[in-house]
């Protein structure tokens, strides 16, 4: 249960909006006439091998693969989170469901990953056909297939896709790898702590698993680095908790999309105002965006969100680097 108490959409909610039953929604307060709505989705550049390959041990560096999936890279160490690689989030290959922008690496591109942090069990976020990829050894011969880092009860799925390097994790939970003498943790050169946060959403992967797992953020320290990625929720006070304990923050990776319509999405969606508002709370020196662009998920047309969350910047005075959408394939040095 979420900790305010919010629930996830049912499914007679769901059939309420896809039938067009819902109530007429209040138009948002940052509506303006003059956004673009011709485009279809984010801009795409090819990745920037050069950097992804010498990222100094102690730089941050994160690259947008689409939608909620990151390659992060710090003190050695890589991480993807929530790895989506496949064309549709759905069990079936539903026209509705079908990926809309090309993902920015392809698995088999990747370097070697110690690491994968899944924040929930929706089809848009755990992909089983991207896990099983990532479990085989990497064609450069590492040794170790990476860990998977999973909210409570997620663990038991990777095992019944036959996949073992993985740990459950409920709220405040931590782990610190690579801390002892002669210990490492993957190919890293410093101990790092990962702690699993909150998040205020839900999970399910048929009509009869509704939140049966566990829903989470992650936040990695390392080398006096942090790094939150909030994979999916709603607005809720235990996100200015979190700054107030952890940050500031040197990276958030926050949500923007799929908010529409508010009176379905609210409790487990932030909208482009209330992201920025989290990227305040968490005291982030720099946010990037995402859940937005690649699958549409929601009445919110691909590329509004970002266009949103600049008018929000644009009210609230903030800089133009401080909270950013990267294209498809980008890579942010920090």
């Amino acid at each position: 249960m979420n900790l305010s108490g919010v629930t996830s959409p049912r499914l007679k909610d769901v059939l309420r909006w896809k039938l067009g039953v819902l109530p007429s929604e209040v138009p948002a307060p940052l509506e303006d006439p003059s956004l673009d709505r011709s485009q279809s989705g984010p801009e795409q550049v090819p990745p920037d091998w050069d950097a992804i390959a010498a990222v100094p041990p102690d730089a941050l560096a994160v690259t947008w693969i689409g939608h909620s999936t990151f390659l992060i890279q710090i003190a050695g160490l890589c991480f993807l989170t929530d790895p989506h690689f496949g064309a549709y989030c759905a069990p079936v290959p539903l026209g509705s469901m079908r990926r809309r922008v090309t993902a920015g690496i392809r698995t088999e591109e990747l370097p070697p990953i110690d690491g994968v942090l899944l924040s929930h069990s929706h089809y848009d976020h755990l992909d089983r056909g991207s896990v099983e990829a990532l479990s085989k050894p990497h064609r450069s011969g590492a040794h170790d297939t990476p860990i998977f880092f999973c909210p409570s009860g997620v663990g038991a799925i990777l095992n019944a896709w036959r996949i073992r390097r993985s740990l459950d994790f409920n709220w405040g939970e931590s782990v610190v790898l690579g801390d002892s003498a002669g210990s490492t943790f993957g190919r890293g050169t410093a101990p790092v702590r990962i702690t699993c946060l909150p998040a205020q959403h839900g999970s399910a992967r048929t009509p009869f698993d509704r939140d049966q797992t566990l829903w989470c953020g992650w936040l990695l320290e390392c080398m006096g680095r942090k790094v939150v990625f909030l994979g999916d929720t709603g607005y809720a006070p235990f996100l200015a908790e979190l700054g107030e304990r952890f940050g500031p923050v040197d990276l958030a990776l926050i949500p923007i999309g799929a908010y529409r319509p508010r009176l379905l999405m609210r409790g487990v969606h932030l909208d482009p105002r209330e992201a920025l508002n989290v990227h305040f709370e968490l005291k982030s020196k720099r946010s990037v965006a995402m859940h937005w662009g690649t699958f549409l998920l929601a009445d919110d047309p691909l590329h509004e969100a970002p266009q949103m969350l600049e008018l929000a910047k644009k009210a609230a005075g903030v800089g133009g680097d401080t909270f950013v959408t990267l294209r498809v394939g980008e890579t942010l040095l920090g």
